[in-house]
């Protein structure tokens, strides 16, 4: 038996094509499906079967599309409700591939209807591998809080029976390959590891030290970090099943004035570009998400996955790989793109905007020559703040709560915004400036610069912690 990982990082998702005797399976797929046909014409193999752990809740999965172009059969965790063909999947169901066979684990926990497939080699009594989805992560587990009908606590507790009645009694030397690795929204301590091994994760998993259920649950369900509105959505999305990317509208380009006409409609302005370009000049208005990161995670966290967008990126092949990313988490409008980039609104003569870059030394000295002027906002989460650090006098309000929390920013004062590096700050500084407040900076290199010049401060000595008490 052979496994392939195919590994999204601007999604941290991992998605696996596992093969024997010419046939193969797809766990997991990611929308875009192309990757795994190549692979499977190139081997020669089949693809029977394709698999989805449970209904993902942070992508789009082209499972339809795969199983229309390969013939395979799409299984799913009973109780899944999917609207399209499939076969559901009950505990120690098998399927087979080529001599080797997968068997199923019904895992609820994360969803209701999660499942685990522990891949078996044809000559041995002990598994290979274990594909466990979003049950059990690197160095994780997954977060409980995503049933419509069950509370974080029922569903931890069926969690901590699904990880010790079922995935740790599976062989220690069994690979674990879960569905996703650091950056996830579906956990908090994931790890960037392409795989691990059950006693692996017995032995450091911080999650499976708890001795009991009640130590369990309380650990997983105390501060959870909130649930992205978009997920419901995206559930709802997987269970019927999306439509291939080729047949979504192409994307249209867009003169200056379409654009102004489609922004005052409704649009939003999304500009790919990376930070510096876009803090040199932007469209008035404009929302900053880079291409650099988990772009199309932010976009659909902040702008949901009904927003209509307009693109403004570096060139032609941007604005396409923009739309890719933005399809994989199932935003779809995009109205269109700037014709020429920035340059041509620039050209015609329209109005720009621009973000000041403050670097960490020259901020030290405005904090301490002119106490008051400044107001220091700190984007990252509170759990990166106890644990690295924080500028003195900073106020914590999370990006993901900022558009929630604007009327907390005090307006009369220059808001210099940081997070680790810089890139969640620069998203945070288009969103305040989009919002109205109009005396904005952004911290290059964010507290990791700021680190490296100053003594570090913790958390409980930086004065003001927060405009309210932040939640993770």
């Amino acid at each position: 038996m052979e496994i392939k990982r195919f590994y999204l990082a601007c999604l941290a998702h991992g998605s696996y094509l596992i093969h024997d005797g010419g046939e193969a399976a797809v766990i997991d797929p990611q929308r875009d499906v192309d990757l795994y046909v190549e692979e499977a014409r190139q081997l020669g193999l089949r693809i029977r079967w394709v698999i989805e752990t449970h209904l993902h809740a942070d992508f789009v999965s082209g499972h339809l599309e795969l199983a229309s172009r390969t013939g395979a059969t799409i299984c799913i965790g009973a109780g899944s409700g999917a609207l399209f063909e499939h076969r559901d999947l009950q505990e120690n169901d098998e399927l087979p591939l080529g001599a080797a066979k997968l068997r199923v684990l019904s895992t609820p926990g994360h969803t209701e209807e999660s499942i685990c497939i522990v891949a078996y080699e044809s000559s041995k009594r002990d598994p290979l591998a274990v594909f466990t989805g979003d049950t059990l992560f690197i160095g994780d587990v997954g977060r409980p809080d995503l049933s419509p009908t069950k509370t974080p606590q029922e569903l931890a507790s069926m969690l901590f029976d699904s990880l010790h009645q079922k995935l740790l009694t599976l062989p220690d030397e069994t690979l674990v390959y879960p569905a996703h690795g650091a950056g996830s929204l579906c956990g908090r301590q994931m790890s960037s590891d392409d795989s691990s091994t059950i006693a692996r994760e017995r032995r450091l998993n911080y999650a499976l030290q708890p001795k009991n259920r009640e130590e369990f649950v309380s650990l997983l369900t105390a501060e959870m970090p909130s649930r992205p509105g978009y997920f419901q959505d995206e559930v709802a999305r997987n269970r019927a099943g999306a439509l291939p990317i080729e047949k979504l509208d192409p994307v249209r380009q867009l003169s200056p004035d379409e654009l102004i006409d489609l922004k005052s409609a409704g649009a939003v302005v999304l500009d790919t570009r990376p930070p510096v370009q876009f803090a040199a000049a932007h469209v008035p208005g404009s929302i900053h998400i880079g291409l650099s990161g988990q772009f199309a995670s932010w976009a659909a966290r902040l702008l949901g996955i009904e927003a209509k967008v307009v693109l403004v990126a570096e060139d032609d092949a941007a604005i396409e790989e923009s739309r890719l990313r933005l399809a994989r988490v199932g935003l779809e409008n995009v109205a269109g793109a700037l014709a020429g980039g920035i340059l041509t609104w620039v050209e015609t003569g329209k109005p720009i905007e621009w973000i000041d870059q403050v670097s960490v030394q020259d901020l030290s000295q405005i904090l301490e020559s002119e106490p008051g002027t400044v107001t220091v906002l700190d984007v990252r989460e509170p759990s990166e703040r106890f644990s690295d650090g924080v500028i003195p006098s900073s106020i914590s309000i999370p990006l993901p709560e900022l558009q929630a929390r604007l009327g907390e920013i005090d307006r009369r004062a220059t808001i210099a915004v940081h997070c680790k590096g810089g890139y969640r700050s620069s998203i945070a500084a288009s969103l305040l400036q989009a919002a109205g407040v109009s005396q904005v900076a952004n911290i290059v290199g964010g507290y990791d610069a700021w680190a490296l010049s100053f003594p570090p401060s913790t958390a409980e000595q930086s004065g003001l912690e927060s405009a309210r008490p932040a939640t993770y």
